[in-house]
């Protein structure tokens, strides 16, 4: 029998749904942080079928709320982004990384239109990853990862990113295992080195759920402006669902560590999912406390210079 068809929950039942999960996790106090409600413990088996994409923990109560909390974190990250980028030229190396994966639907590309979007683009190095190139090909699959990288001052955000190369390539069988093996320990050094250089990693996976990425496919062919998103081929990779959520739980597991976690965002709600990226933003910005640098000049004098003028 076909699937059937369902609207989507987009009223007062998705709220009501949203709010339900939102007092279960108050009820059960996990963590103080949304940090430590959403990442991964990295090491262990993830099972992403344990894992409710449609829930939110730690989330305001329903979307109209998640909305009017989202714009308002934006004002908080656009300051502190600021301070990042003026901290840089006075030397201060540190930058972050927004790493955003998951499934097609998933919102990464609405991510970055929605949270980065509130922020100064001056201060952004967006990369969206497709298939490499020839010239890519060449290099090793670390290459223009390097290439990307946002520099001192920067909040850099990866759309799909080196964890390609142990996704698709997995699935696909794109390389031998025994290649495939191995970048999972090159990831891990590589990420080391990102964040003993000042790179503060903040690696999300969106969790989408196999009936909400149906729903938002057809959505992307009944819409006429929504077609250039869509190709036959995510079909096709929607037939290898399984392969895909099993070789996430490998890059989760063998790739989440103290210096460079994994946080497991579900996506279903895009209203949730905008809202906890921008929350996990300002969880490390807000640590990261960037200063505005103090002037090398003598302020005074150059006030009254100023006023002396006719």
């Amino acid at each position: 029998m076909a699937e059937k068809d369902e609207p989507e929950r987009d009223g007062p039942e998705k709220d009501k749904a949203a709010k339900g999960s939102a007092a279960k996790d108050k009820k059960a106090g996990r963590g103080t942080s949304l940090r430590e409600r959403l990442r991964l413990p990295g090491g262990e088996p993830v099972d992403l079928s344990r894992h409710d994409a449609a829930a939110t923990p730690g989330g305001p109560d329903g979307k109209a709320a998640g909305k009017a909390a989202t714009a308002r974190i934006g004002e908080q990250l656009a300051g502190l982004q600021e301070r990042l980028w003026a901290a840089s030229t006075a030397g201060d190396r540190r930058r972050v990384l927004l790493v955003l994966q998951g499934m097609d639907t998933s919102g990464k590309g609405g991510t970055v239109k929605h949270v980065i979007g509130q922020l100064n683009p001056a201060g952004c190095r967006i990369t969206a990853f497709k298939a490499p190139t020839a010239e890519e090909r060449a290099h090793p699959f670390l290459w223009r990862v390097e290439k990307a990288l946002p520099l001192p001052g920067e909040l850099g955000i990866f759309d799909r990113s080196h964890y390609e190369d142990v996704l698709v390539a997995r699935v696909r069988d794109l390389a031998p295992r025994a290649v495939i093996e191995s970048r999972y320990e090159r990831i891990d050094d590589f990420e080391r080195s990102l964040a003993d250089d000042g790179v503060t990693l903040v690696k999300c996976f969106l969790h989408i759920s196999y009936h909400e990425q149906r729903r938002r496919l057809l959505r992307r062919l009944d819409r006429p402006e929504k077609r250039w998103k869509f190709a036959p081929s995510d079909i096709d990779d929607r037939a290898l669902w399984p392969a895909y959520q099993e070789a996430y739980e490998v890059a989760l597991e063998r790739c989440g560590t103290s210096y460079a976690p994994w946080y497991l965002v579900p996506a279903d709600h895009k209203w949730y999912r905008n809202w906890a990226v921008s929350a996990l933003l300002l969880e490390h910005l807000r640590e990261l406390d960037p200063r505005y640098p103090e002037a090398d000049f003598d302020v005074a004098a150059c006030r009254k210079r100023l006023l002396r003028e006719s």
